[in-house]
């Protein structure tokens, strides 16, 4: 079969292959899950369509979904997450139709898109429901093709939610990221982690003794503001949900709006999934030389039109690393251009948390096209038993054990009557 491609440099593969690998040895649970999708090949001739960031953890899922048998075809869920050379190997090691160029512009990446739909896709793998959006608006009579979907982020899931609730929804999918050991694992020790990769990585600068500023204290936010003050830093934390706003205050976290907050932050970081969430009050009293990026899916977080019409001077200082001066001479530094910076200016999420979001992709996958009959057009959970199955391999590989109940503590929590 020719496999069709639109990449970098196909001769980029020999480092590709080898980053693959390597991230390969620290994703166990999915690499059982290939093992055995190559013996029972349950997705046989089935066409799957993905829109994902193009890294090497997502290169071992695409690598999973082939050995099942399934057709599959990729293409990136972010203009600037995806990794060359892993693309390059998915195309000649493994036969994987990949549409994803690093840096590439919007309308070669709304192209790269409808490549993935003009493979008649019959399952959608979608990051940000980008892919979800272009079939239901741009190419709505392709939506009899498909049998269901799987969404990885809390982004593309409150899109679809939407979409479910006016009855526009034209397939089942399956909500990957709430999934437990989703965004209890993924969403909290990933993005913690590799947010602060990506920081430091482009801007070098030593994090400890300084004030970063989080927007959104949901499981992302959390796990950034831990990994952040155990990087030194002094943590100030921006919510609207006043619960999460008392759990941060809990944490001995200092809660302030974002006006307030501008005055003190050296980095701020946004992960809230929603639009301006550092906009003009904040501009107005940042900190000259304060470092703005972004952690939620979207470019939309970051105001940067208000930016860009204020500052007199906007300099590229090294790559993706922007520096904007305004009128009254404060200096205002912009990562990644406003997008993921774990993705952009790092390599996202370490392999072993994605290993168990990308086990709950896979499995989710196979029970899809098995009981697609019996689904409604809604967002569906995860399974539990695929939830807890991923957790229970995740601890066997490495190698820790459990308790089990008794029977007699069986029939004790079951029971009301003691006497």
């Amino acid at each position: 079969m020719t496999t069709h491609y639109d990449i970098k440099d196909i001769n980029l593969a020999d480092e590709g292959l080898a980053r693959i690998i390597w991230a390969d040895k620290d994703m166990p649970v999915l690499a059982r899950i290939r093992e055995r999708f190559a013996e029972e090949k349950p997705l046989k001739d089935v066409r799957i369509g993905c829109c994902m960031h193009v890294t090497t953890e997502t290169a071992n899922l695409m690598r999973a979904l082939a050995a099942s048998g399934a057709q599959v075809t990729l293409c990136a869920s972010n203009p600037l997450s995806t990794q060359d050379d892993t693309a390059a190997s998915l195309v000649r090691d493994f036969g994987i139709s990949v549409y994803a160029i690093a840096g590439e512009d919007m309308d070669t990446y709304n192209e790269h898109i409808e490549a993935v739909i003009g493979t008649n896709p019959q399952i959608i793998m979608d990051d940000g429901a980008d892919l979800d959006t272009a079939l239901h608006t741009r190419f709505p009579e392709e939506l009899a093709n498909v049998i269901g979907g799987t969404e990885e982020t809390t982004t593309g899931v409150v899109r679809l939610m939407a979409m479910a609730a006016e009855g526009a929804l034209g397939y089942p999918v399956f909500n990957i990221n709430d999934a437990n050991t989703k965004h209890c694992f993924d969403n909290h020790y990933g993005t913690g982690q590799s947010t602060l990769d990506g920081i430091i990585r482009a801007t070098n600068r030593l994090l400890s003794g300084r004030t970063i500023v989080v927007s959104g204290y949901g499981y992302c936010g959390s796990g950034l503001a831990l990994r952040a003050r155990g990087m030194g830093m002094n943590v100030i934390v921006c919510e609207v949900d006043p619960l999460k706003a008392l759990e941060a205050h809990m944490e001995g976290y200092r809660v302030m709006p974002a006006a307030e907050a501008a005055q003190y932050a050296d980095v701020w970081v946004t992960v809230t999934g929603n639009c301006k969430v550092v906009d003009a009050p904040a501009f107005e009293n940042m900190k000259d030389g304060a470092i703005i990026c972004n952690s939620g899916h979207f470019d939309s977080e970051i105001n940067l039109n208000w930016l860009n019409e204020h500052a007199v001077r906007k300099e590229e200082i090294k790559p993706l690393v922007e520096e904007y001066t305004l009128e009254d001479g404060r200096k205002i530094i912009v990562l990644a251009q406003g997008r993921l910076v774990n993705l952009s200016c790092a390599e996202g999420h370490p392999a072993s948390v994605m290993d168990m979001s990308f086990a709950n992709q896979a499995l989710a996958a196979e029970y899809l096209y098995q009981h697609a009959h019996e689904l409604e057009n809604k967002v569906y959970d995860v399974p539990a038993a695929i939830d807890d199955d991923v957790a229970r391999v995740k601890l066997e590989t490495l190698g820790i054990e459990i308790d089990t109940l008794t029977d007699e503590q069986i029939a004790y929590m079951n029971s009301w009557n003691f006497a």
